[in-house]
């Protein structure tokens, strides 16, 4: 099992409109994005195989995507269909042909697959986002760039603890209230269960709770890099928070958040707050996440546990089965009863 064996997002489906090209990097592969001709997503290797120019640079038209230096043409398939500098003399050879990787379109995204169909990986499609675009639903679409990685990204996703200290009063604020949670570990998944939360939601917690009932939350992380969060406020008032992080380089993770949600009658007029507000939340993470990376840079990573982290042990676990070329779903189940205050 590789990384690379996975599906990534690489845009929007709205956001790569025909005639256009988009520059993406997964797994420090960096790729120029274009439909081609037939309207199909491809992603071909960035670089122009002439004199290494970016791709991602030049233009598309037809679906074809000349490059910007000396106007080398590539159809979808990656295949050079014209070299001007030839002129009459020009014809295809097999030997001009850009790499180009597997695409996918799922839930109004793109994905991509950099490793080749004899590594692909049975039983991994893109994952299915939470209720997308089903009747009652709602989803508001955020991208932000974090300076840190994957698995920092993943478990900040799904850790509850430090929302009432980044996000204080804005999402939770510390209560010093006891959460108990149930966690498991199966599949290449990980499953968490809280219970006792009820109305330390912040600025909204009247709308969303107002009677200060206990409230269903459920989050998960799912091999290699998605996270999702689910919150049942009462029958009528649900919310999930799916986010996926793909890795850029090392450090620099994109991730695509969708928020969805069904609010009833609310639904719709509560769209613009709830982007506004899911945003302010993700800039404080961004700005908490890149000052993780900076002490990681200086000072190596090495953390001390308490029983709340539990949920990040068993994500890392996942984590470093797939780095070590191994199929984190063959990992015995695992299952954990942890209290923490919040």
């Amino acid at each position: 099992m590789k990384l690379s064996s996975f599906w990534y997002v690489v845009a929007e489906s709205d956001a790569l409109r025909t005639g256009q090209v988009l520059e993406r990097t997964v797994l420090s592969e960096r790729l120029a994005v274009f439909r081609d001709a037939s309207g199909k997503a491809t992603a071909m290797r960035d670089r122009c195989m002439h004199r290494n120019a970016p791709l991602s640079k030049g233009t598309v038209k037809s679906g074809c995507l000349t490059c910007p230096y000396h106007g080398w043409t590539y159809d979808g398939d990656g295949k050079v269909v014209a070299v001007p500098a030839e002129g009459d003399a020009f014809k295809p050879r097999a030997s001009r042909s850009a790499k180009t990787f597997a695409t996918r379109e799922e839930d109004g995204f793109v994905y991509v697959r950099l490793a080749p169909e004899a590594d692909a990986i049975e039983g991994v499609a893109p994952f299915k986002m939470p209720y997308y675009g089903q009747p009652g639903w709602h989803t508001v679409r955020l991208v932000n760039v974090f300076k840190n990685n994957v698995t920092n990204c993943a478990e900040n996703f799904i850790d509850v603890p430090h929302t009432a200290f980044v996000h204080l009063g804005t999402f939770r604020s510390s209560r010093k209230q006891k959460i108990d949670v149930s966690v498991q570990r199966a599949s290449g998944s990980v499953h968490i269960e809280y219970r006792n939360e009820t109305s330390n939601l912040g600025l909204f917690a009247k709308v969303l709770n107002p009677t200060g009932r206990p409230i269903q939350h459920r989050d998960s992380f799912h091999m290699p890099n998605v996270t999702s969060v689910e919150y049942v406020f009462n029958p009528t008032m649900r919310l999930f928070i799916t986010s996926q992080s793909v890795p850029e380089e090392n450090e620099r993770t994109r991730v695509y958040t969708d928020v969805t949600y069904n609010y009833g009658l609310l639904s719709r007029i509560a769209k613009p707050v709830i982007r506004w507000h899911a945003q302010k939340i993700i800039d404080q993470d961004l700005v908490a996440l890149a000052d993780q990376m900076a002490v990681i840079e200086k000072y190596g990573e090495e953390f001390n546990n308490t029983a709340a982290d539990a949920i990040h042990v068993l994500v890392e676990s996942i984590r470093d089965e797939i780095a070590a070329g191994r199929d984190p779903r063959a990992l015995p189940e695992k299952r954990a009863e942890i209290s923490f205050w919040l």
